[in-house]
């Protein structure tokens, strides 16, 4: 295999429980760059435990997660730094420190970024200077770098967090509820920059969201950087073709009860499954 090829993430029959409650079943899925993966489920169906077993924030009880070609499960807390210093986070709600201006918030990761060998990297003041600008202006928000997070929208907070959790350049991020309580239009804009993220830098993205919207967009547009904006895929008519590295998962109880395509999600006769969908008329 390609080391390009390569999974950047891999769930192999992974199960965990809290106490009586298994949060997590027999959970089996990869993630190789580009690619997109969007999580649906019931509140308590274990997306967002899903997405803290990947950085090792929760312990499994049984099977295997690769990070990075990496065994998650076998590492302790120490070991796990520089494999999450690999890995971008957005936070529910975006996750900012309030005492932190915006731009010492975006800086956070790089300041703090572990290398393998166990050892902070150095990087340059002018270097991390260079990169909260970029992330920032990424994000359209570089004007906001000396502003707290109290001092600007939920939306801008949002965006915000995207920045701090690209800045480091990650080849794959972990989104967790990005457009939860925000308007249309402002949760379009967010979705906006991940497809940017994902086209413009090849990572690999894995979404938890409520939003059917949210797949609608990641499947069936592109980012142009030539335009900088959106555009949709190519269709025959009026039939917008689907993105195949977009792919749609559905938990229940801890457990994955649909993965494929949007397509195969729209035709699903599950009638769990068929509460995630959004149908016309």
């Amino acid at each position: 295999m390609a080391e390009e090829d390569a999974p950047l993430l891999e769930f192999k029959n992974v199960s965990l429980r809290f106490g009586q409650v298994t949060a997590l079943k027999n959970i089996s899925l990869t993630l190789k760059p580009g690619e997109t993966r969007i999580l649906f489920g019931a509140a308590g169906s274990g997306k967002t435990t899903l997405l803290k077993a990947v950085i090792g924030l929760v312990p499994v009880d049984e099977g295997e997660i690769r990070l990075f070609g990496e065994d998650v499960t076998s590492k302790d807390e120490h070991d796990l730094y520089a494999l999450r210093s690999r890995s971008g986070v957005l936070f529910q709600e975006g996750g900012l420190f309030d005492s932190l201006t915006i731009g010492e918030n975006v800086e956070y990761p790089l300041l703090n970024r572990q290398s393998e060998d166990d050892e902070e990297e150095d990087i340059p003041h002018e270097e991390v200077e260079k990169r909260v600008k970029d992330a920032l202006r990424f994000v359209e928000l570089e004007q906001t770098i000396d502003q707290f997070p109290s001092q600007v929208s939920g939306g801008m907070r949002r965006r915000v967090g995207i920045a701090r959790a690209i800045v480091t350049e990650p080849p794959l991020v972990l989104y967790d509820s990005p457009t939860a309580g925000l308007d249309p239009i402002t949760a379009n804009t967010i979705m906006a920059l991940i497809a940017k993220e994902r086209e413009t830098r090849n990572s690999a993205s894995l979404i938890v969201t409520h939003r059917y919207q949210d797949g609608e967009l990641m499947a069936n547009f592109r980012y142009d950087s030539e335009r900088g904006g959106l555009e949709p895929l190519d269709g025959a008519g009026d039939k917008v073709r689907s993105d195949e590295r977009t792919k749609f998962v559905v938990m229940k109880e801890g457990e994955i009860v649909f993965f494929g395509t949007r397509e195969e999600l729209e035709s699903s006769a599950d009638e769990y499954v068929k509460k995630f969908v959004r149908r016309e008329g």
